[in-house]
């Protein structure tokens, strides 16, 4: 048999200043054409895997046993040997194209620019025909090649990252939690692309994801790591049918409860959030007398009971997340009226708008990205009582701890003098949600809040969410990708498209007989979990 594309051998992986290490005895091999899934809880080691083999560790890590890329330990490669070996043997596909692009720089630009680079023997002629290979073979039309990463969609971008990915045609891919910002659609054909490009150059593919359904569509393997070990490796079916070891149980149950589970209706109460034929219109450039507009959400309206959630489910491009940041004042309104609590917040300015908005808050889909990595948790979460002069430093101080011990984040001491960084995904978004609630808000905005967390976190996210609405009373607004989740998660869902509802009603009746055509093709493409063999219950073989 031919050696491994890629060889990990009692890889052990520690950062700076940690008391454990991340990755703790680590084997794994993978050989030309093969594809295999890691996936695992957080913090169990996923991204540290990519990094090691690609040598993005922080400095001061210490990383031991093997590493072996295409038969080279990149740790004993000197600088320009290791850029080399980045991009010709292994190709990285980031989770979020967008931080990884330059925006000066133009799509063409990124491609020809890295082509140039290990190619330098290569005619600008010839740069130019690969380039525009590349571009058509991820689906994105050549006249587009002088465009900029901000004029491209999340699809777009992750597409000209696999393009970037490919562009050497290296024998190991690493896609690490590519589709996670994606709507279902757009991550199906996103994937789609990416593994017949692997089969078609031969490629092993190394895909870090939390979702378990789209690791085993994808892929033939999925290995699960627990502690910076793998603790089970299978065929993809196999293993999602009859798991063996614990944890693997324990996550595909998780899965299987999610898309088995049917939120029931709330009873009668009070109406919290009327909208009202609401438009968000943008100008596109032209001329002044040919005004034509992009119709993000166009005569949207719906209401919203106290305790109750509503899922807002779409297409990349929908209009969701437009939607959210109107309501919070964050995008321009062109008509129509928002209700909160029977208040008309069109008609209100000043310091009585800003007190209004005080009963809406909003989590957003990364929680790291939104908290300032510099401020401490406790300050992080007591900072906006600050800003509206609502306590005193000792009385905010008090509240965040009593709301991380509300989030699960106990002893509240442990926690409140962390930095986000020094937080898993899933503490780090209890950190956010804990932020959000400091103002006592009537309604909650969560954009995407569970999409970047493994099952089980995301289970958990969402259990505490549900215990907060009990407890609080919480209307919510649930922005979603995946109907599964909006499917067990919310009493009622909005479908959009084209800024407009096209659809809605109980999650379940959506996914069991949807009318709309893009509700259908949601649901086709929504990846869902292979049943278990007649007679099994537990799912141990």
């Amino acid at each position: 048999m031919t050696e491994p594309v890629l060889r990990l051998a009692d890889l052990t992986v520690r950062y700076p200043q940690a008391e454990r290490p991340t990755l703790n005895g680590l084997d794994l091999a993978l050989h030309a054409g093969e594809s295999l899934a890691l996936v695992g809880p957080s913090g169990c080691g996923k991204s540290t895997v990519a990094r090691a083999v690609l040598q993005l560790l922080p400095a001061g890590s210490h990383c031991g046993g093997t590493v072996l890329l295409a038969g080279q330990d990149p740790r004993q490669l000197g600088r320009p040997e290791l850029r080399r070996l980045r991009g010709e043997a292994v190709g990285l596909v980031f989770q979020d194209p967008m931080t990884r692009l330059n925006p000066l720089m133009t799509i063409g630009g990124h491609l020809a620019d890295t082509l140039a680079a290990h190619r330098p023997g290569w005619r600008r002629r010839r740069v130019r025909q690969r380039t525009v290979e590349l571009l058509e073979q991820v689906g994105i039309s050549a006249q587009r090649y002088g465009s900029y990463p901000h004029e491209f969609s999340g699809g777009m971008r992750q597409r000209l990252a696999i393009a970037l990915a490919m562009a050497l045609r290296p024998p190991l891919v690493i896609a690490d939690e590519p589709t996670t910002s994606l709507d279902v659609a757009v991550a199906g054909q996103v994937m789609a692309e990416l593994t017949d490009l692997c089969r078609e150059a031969g490629s092993a593919l190394l895909l870090i994801s939390h979702d378990l359904a789209m690791a085993g569509r994808w892929c033939d393997q999925i290995g699960v790591l627990d502690g910076g070990r793998l603790i089970e490796r299978a065929p993809s079916h196999r293993l999602l049918t009859a798991p063996r070891s614990a944890l693997a149980q324990r996550l595909v149950a998780k899965a299987r409860e999610r898309e088995g589970s049917e939120s029931q209706a709330p009873a009668a109460t009070p109406l919290l959030l009327e909208i009202e034929a609401l438009r968000c219109w943008h100008p596109l450039p032209g001329l002044p007398w040919q005004r034509q507009w992009l119709k993000a959400v166009d005569g949207v309206s719906l209401r919203l009971q106290q305790g109750e959630t509503i899922g807002l489910v779409g297409a990349s491009g929908c209009g969701k997340s437009t939607l959210c940041r109107a309501l919070m004042g964050l995008a321009p309104v062109r008509g129509g009226a928002v209700r909160l609590g029977g208040v008309d917040l069109q008609q209100l300015h000043g310091a009585a708008l800003r007190r209004a908005r005080r009963g809406m808050q909003m989590v957003f889909q990364d929680p790291l990205a939104c908290l300032n990595p510099q401020m401490r948790v406790g300050e992080a979460i007591a900072d906006p009582l600050l800003i509206h002069r609502l306590a005193s430093r000792a009385q905010a101080r008090a509240r965040a701890r009593d709301l991380l011990e509300a989030v699960g984040l106990s002893p509240a001491e442990t926690f409140e003098n962390r930095l986000p960084r020094q937080l898993s995904g899933g503490q780090q978004q209890r950190v956010a949600i804990a932020r959000a609630l400091i103002l006592d808000p009537h309604l909650l905005i969560c954009d995407e809040s569970v999409s970047m967390l493994d099952a089980e976190v995301q289970a958990d996210v969402l259990a505490l969410l549900r215990g907060l609405q009990g407890r609080l009373g919480l209307g919510m607004l649930f922005v979603t990708h995946d109907l599964s989740v909006a499917s067990g998660f919310c009493h009622r869902v909005i479908v959009l498209e084209g800024g407009r509802i096209v659809e809605e009603g109980p999650g379940a009746r959506l996914l069991r007989a949807p009318q709309a055509a893009i509700t259908r093709s949601l649901v086709e493409a929504c990846p869902r979990l292979p049943l278990r063999p007649p007679g099994s219950t537990s799912g141990v073989s």
